[in-house]
């Protein structure tokens, strides 16, 4: 409109709209006609038929505005739903192109798997066939080999009966020649065998020999003689073993050339020695171990020289000698290095030599003693020893009946650092000294035998307080029961475990203990006498000890043969007693097939026959040590089988088999060579013959035993005895425990198991 005045205008229409209302008002209510705008017919009727409306009326922008907005969303929706049409199409196409990739691409990988399985199946029966070929082949050169080896070994085992049955008959004739024979052929100088082998081995053989064997090599040739003289042979020197055959002359000798470089001496049981050898010995400056064990003319002036002379001693043995208290006052005087000393069953030294001993400038480092057998020492001499020997370590106080609790409380008060104890035959001991050995100490091996106060409180003490114990001796003890066994099941590093007389365990303890830590380390195990154990403790021992080396079920009278069978499959087992059970020849046959065992004794085992020992050293050729003593079914045909196939035995047993005679003894000695050690006692039919087979064919024999052979004489005794080192003979009858009198008619007493039996029986009662 443009007014003149715009604020009266708008004032002048405000007030005529307050007047008639706003009802009628329309948008060109207050615009003068003249600037109305012009409609045409055309565009009222265009109108009229979009929105069915006269054309008189004009429609108003709100309604212009509402149909523009529904025009467009209609349009919209009609291009929404074609394009959600087209999008769902598109998807639905996608997906059965999908499908059928997936299906092509599921036909494509049958047809390859069917291709390759075709192809793998062609090549599994070429090779089907090409293996049929080569296991033909094969098998053909496995049985050529096979029976190329059963026709040798049967041509072996026909060579071998041949040789056997000519060997036996010429035995037999008594026309065999001197087995000792070696060849005569000469040999220039230094072309023997052992002059041709390097120089280590040569000097370790020669090490192996005693004193006059090795001075007799000396003088068989140059070669022999510059061996002999190497000085790695006589750093240690055993007299012992020439004992009965050496006298001051020849031990002067040896030792004026040998003494700057002897470290160890054994004089063991050597009573021939006099003043001059002994002071000889005190000019070893460098002498470190010395043994006068059993040296009958040692006196406290033959000690003072040996001390002030060898300053270096670490051992010393003076047990069973006349030592006295002057003795071990020079040694605490000169023996500033002393470690290991032994004063066992030497009982002229009282509590004031022990009181030299502690206060004196040496023996302060001594790890070692042994007071076996010296009942003469009293509380205060273990006190003197406590304050001495504070760093002791290993104690042995064996055979001490006078041994009492405050001994030992007053001896462990100081002595800390023990971690080996010996107290076998000490039965006055209780659980106090033994829980006071226990307190703050870490022991690792404990031997105690003959106490029937010891209870299981101690071993539950002594296991709680040394996990490393490792060796354990607890013998004839008749209050341990399977409690201790189970308190020892903890332990860890039990290698020997001794539990022999301890009637109480059977076998639930065992099994503790070989099912614990240490089960598969246990190397020793003995159960002698433990009259409760049965085949159910060799079940268990089967199972778990794989590294157990010695078995000892002497009088276990509940093993039976199932049980010994168990134990033929233990391949790490060397060593086995099994007397006085009730095994048979079935058990033992059973036990042979494991033949790596070196030591078997089945000594007081009635069941057991000649079969069944004789199967058993055919598998069992490489044993070393037999005691098949108080077997009275042994025959000769026994003896015969053992000379053939144990030809490596050192030690034989045939005490108290009543029908040996001396064809035995020549299968032996004709057979076993490098026999030690014979017991023939109460082989009441052997002769002097039996003593010239031994003395011709057993060249290494050192000890017999020939008590209650009444056809051997005193003069072939007397003749062969000077030879060794130990023989031992009576002419008496057999006891009654052999079973038989001296003709060798079988007694109808008890038989020495049964009075074994009952010895325990009243045994277990008293305790």
């Amino acid at each position: 409109m443009c007014p003149e005045n715009p604020l009266q205008f708008l004032e002048e229409k405000i007030k005529e709209m307050l007047e008639k209302g706003h009802h009628s008002l329309i948008w060109d209510s207050y615009i003068d006609d003249s600037r109305k705008p012009k409609v045409k017919a055309m565009a009222g009727s265009y109108l009229e038929y979009l929105f069915g409306q006269d054309e008189d009326q004009l429609v108003s922008p709100e309604l212009f505005k509402k149909a523009y907005s529904f025009y467009i969303s209609k349009l919209q929706k009609l291009y929404f739903d074609a394009w959600m049409e087209y999008c769902a199409t598109r998807k639905a196409k996608r997906l059965d192109t999908q499908v059928k990739l997936q299906n092509a691409e599921a036909h494509h990988t049958k047809t390859f798997l069917q291709s390759i399985i075709r192809r793998w199946n062609k090549w599994v029966k070429f090779r089907n066939k090409q293996h049929i070929k080569a296991s033909a082949r094969i098998q053909s050169v496995f049985d050529d080999a096979f029976m190329k080896k059963i026709l040798k070994a049967w041509n072996a085992e026909a060579q071998d009966s041949k040789k056997k049955r000519e060997y036996f008959e010429r035995l037999e004739r008594g026309d065999m020649d001197d087995l000792g024979n070696v060849s005569s052929s000469a040999m220039r100088e230094g072309e023997d065998d052992i002059s041709l082998l390097p120089q280590r081995a040569v000097v370790k053989i020669f090490g192996l020999i005693d004193l006059i064997d090795l001075a007799r090599s000396a003088q068989v040739c140059r070669s022999w003689k510059i061996i002999t003289q190497n000085s790695s042979l006589w750093n240690s020197i055993d007299f012992s073993s020439v004992q009965n055959r050496i006298q001051d002359k020849f031990v002067i000798n040896i030792l004026r050339k040998c003494r700057p470089y002897v470290i160890r001496l054994n004089f063991r049981t050597c009573s021939t020695l006099h003043w001059s050898t002994f002071k000889c010995i005190g000019d070893c400056r460098n002498l470190q171990d010395l043994n006068l064990s059993e040296c009958r003319n040692l006196n406290e002036e033959a000690v003072r020289v040996i001390c002030e002379g060898c300053p270096a001693l670490l051992y010393l043995n003076l047990s069973h000698t006349d030592i006295t208290n002057t003795t071990l006052k020079y040694m605490s005087r000169y023996l500033l290095n002393l470690q290991f000393l032994s004063l066992a069953y030497s009982r002229k030294f009282t509590d004031k030599g022990l009181q030299y001993l502690g206060s004196g400038k040496g023996c302060h480092k001594i790890i070692y003693l042994d007071l076996s057998g010296c009942t003469q020492i009293s509380v205060d001499g273990f006190k003197y020893i406590a304050d001495g020997c504070a760093s002791l370590q290993h104690l042995r106080i064996n055979d001490m009946f006078t041994l009492t609790d405050n001994c030992i409380t007053t001896l462990l008060e100081k002595c800390q650092n023990i971690v080996s104890i010996s107290l076998l035959g000490s039965p006055h001991l209780s659980d106090a000294a033994f829980k006071v050995l226990a307190q703050g100490r870490k022991l690792v091996k404990i031997r105690i035998e003959g106490n029937s106060r010891i209870t299981d409180g101690s071993i539950k003490a002594i296991s709680r307080s040394s996990p490393n114990l490792n060796h354990i001796y607890i013998a004839d003890c008749q209050k341990i029961t399977d409690i201790s066994l189970k308190a020892l099941s903890s332990l860890k590093n039990i290698t020997v475990l001794n539990m022999a007389d301890c009637i109480r365990i059977s076998d639930p303890g065992v099994r503790q203990v070989v099912e614990g830590p240490s089960g598969n380390k246990i190397r020793e195990l003995n159960l002698t006498n433990c009259l409760r154990v049965s085949d159910l403790s060799l079940l268990r021992i089967a199972q778990k000890c794989h590294n157990l080396n010695f078995l000892s079920l002497r009088f276990c009278e509940n093993v039976t043969d199932s049980g010994i069978e168990l134990l033929g499959n233990m391949t790490s087992l060397l060593s086995i007693d099994i007397s006085g059970t009730s095994i048979t020849d079935q058990g033992l046959t059973a036990l042979g097939a494991q033949s790596k065992i070196r030591e078997l004794s089945v000594s007081e085992c009635l069941g057991i026959t000649d079969n069944g020992i004789q199967k058993f050293c055919h598998q069992a050729r490489d044993l070393e040590m037999l005691d098949i003593s108080h077997c009275p079914q042994v025959t000769n045909n026994t003896l015969k089988t053992i000379a053939f196939c144990c030809k490596m035995l050192t030690s034989i047993n045939i005490a108290g088999c009543p029908k040996i005679t001396d064809i035995s003894i020549q299968y032996l000695s004709g057979g076993c060579r490098y026999i030690h050690i014979i017991d023939v006692s109460g082989c009441i039919h052997l002769s002097d013959k039996a003593l010239k087979y031994l003395q011709k064919g057993c060249r290494q024999l050192r000890t017999i035993r020939m008590l209650y052979c009444k056809s051997i004489t005193k003069a072939a005794v007397h003749k062969m005895e000077s030879k060794y080192q130990n023989v031992e003979y009576s002419t008496d009858d057999p006891p009654p425990w052999f079973g038989y009198d001296r003709q060798g008619n079988l007694l109808h007493g008890v038989s020495h198991v049964e009075e074994t039996e009952e010895e325990a029986a009243d045994e277990s009662i008293d305790a």
